[in-house]
């Protein structure tokens, strides 16, 4: 198969690995075990611990597919190839939210990239949203062309760590971020509600940037909450998972939701809103969806309270087991298997 070339412009390599835990760094690093061999676009030659960092202009476009994570740069991307090929082989991955987007040169220039190249998204719901942006943004000839691929995400099952339950429940705020979009202030708001009538530890692993943010200041403050940097390594953090009761999740929009189904796998019992990102991800029936701050308070509190009673519940409505039923469908083999069968499609040869 044609060699792959990751462009993803924040990585960060310390010690000649892919350094991070956000969901940039998690995916370099599940397509460099993908595609055995691959580069990492960088901006000056590097060797690195299985895989080799290139500037854009050293790599080989005749016989080489960039997969392209920051897409709405794609054309630029094709033109510096292009000056040493006549058919660069560029292909996009939307593993974000589509809706950061709200400018229109950006998301015009997000259609266009769409259009104009093939474009592998990482659930249903992101593709679509790429398709209704192509066919809003583009003119009908690009927009009938367009080639747009999905798969779920999901997460490497081999992960998960037996189950430790703590003496004090622990909520988890399920996200590295503390942007608008992630909507803390609902998330603090409600577990200190919730405290107020049950002892809970909360738990927030947060990005250094976020982490002297006003709603971090105001978690910290509590003896209760405990608000920290990233977990070490990914083993420290399948720990904490398997000790973690519930989360609440509060995002007004998601791509997929990556996090909250690690949680779930886990064993945490998550309380989401009642919104389409989140119905995407679970069972039709599933029972810990709120409408308002006070539903999620009280769904929230009988998650730490009668944990047992809501995990007998989840497996009631997954119609026999919530976490077979969650492997069946978020196992990143499935995506595994997926983007490389793009690949081979797309650029045959």
């Amino acid at each position: 198969m044609t060699r792959v070339a990751i462009r993803y412009g924040h990585l960060l390599v310390e010690g000649g690995r892919v350094a991070g835990h956000d969901a940039g760094a998690t995916l370099v690093r599940r397509l460099l075990r993908v595609f055995p061999g691959a580069l990492v676009i960088s901006d000056g030659p590097r060797r690195c611990d299985g895989f080799d960092m290139l500037p854009l202009e050293f790599v080989d476009a005749a016989d080489t597919v960039v997969i392209n994570m920051d897409v709405v740069d794609s054309v630029s991307v094709w033109r510096r190839l292009r000056a040493g090929c006549d058919e660069p082989k560029v292909m996009n991955f939307v593993w974000w939210d589509t809706a950061q987007f709200e400018h229109r040169v950006e998301r015009a220039a997000l259609a266009m990239s769409c259009a104009l190249f093939p474009t592998f998204a990482n659930s249903e719901r992101t593709a679509t949203e790429v398709r209704e942006i192509v066919a809003q943004w583009t003119v009908q000839q690009l927009a009938e062309k367009a080639r747009i691929g999905w798969v779920n995400l999901g997460i490497r099952l081999e992960h998960v760590r037996p189950r430790h339950e703590p003496d004090v429940p622990v909520v988890l705020y399920p996200a590295i971020y503390l942007s608008d979009r992630k909507a803390p202030a609902t998330f603090v708001d409600v577990v200190e509600r919730v405290h107020r009538r049950t002892p809970i530890r909360v738990e927030a692993r947060l990005v250094e940037s976020h982490l002297v943010s006003e709603q971090a200041m105001r978690l910290s403050r509590h003896p209760w909450c405990w608000v920290g940097p990233l977990t070490a390594s990914r083993d420290d953090y399948w720990e904490a998972l398997a000790r973690t009761t519930a989360f609440l999740a509060t995002a007004t929009e998601e791509s997929y939701g990556l996090e909250y189904i690690e949680a779930l796998v886990a064993g945490a019992v998550g309380v989401f809103p009642d919104l389409p990102w989140a119905r995407a991800i679970l069972p039709p029936a599933f029972p810990f969806f709120y409408r308002t701050p006070a539903e999620a308070e009280e769904l929230l509190l009988r998650a730490v309270t009668d944990t047992a009673a809501c995990r007998r519940e989840l497996d009631r409505t997954a119609g026999g087991s919530f976490q077979e039923w969650l492997r069946a469908r978020h196992d990143d083999d499935a995506f595994d298997r997926a983007i490389v069968d793009h690949v081979r499609r797309w650029f045959p040869g």
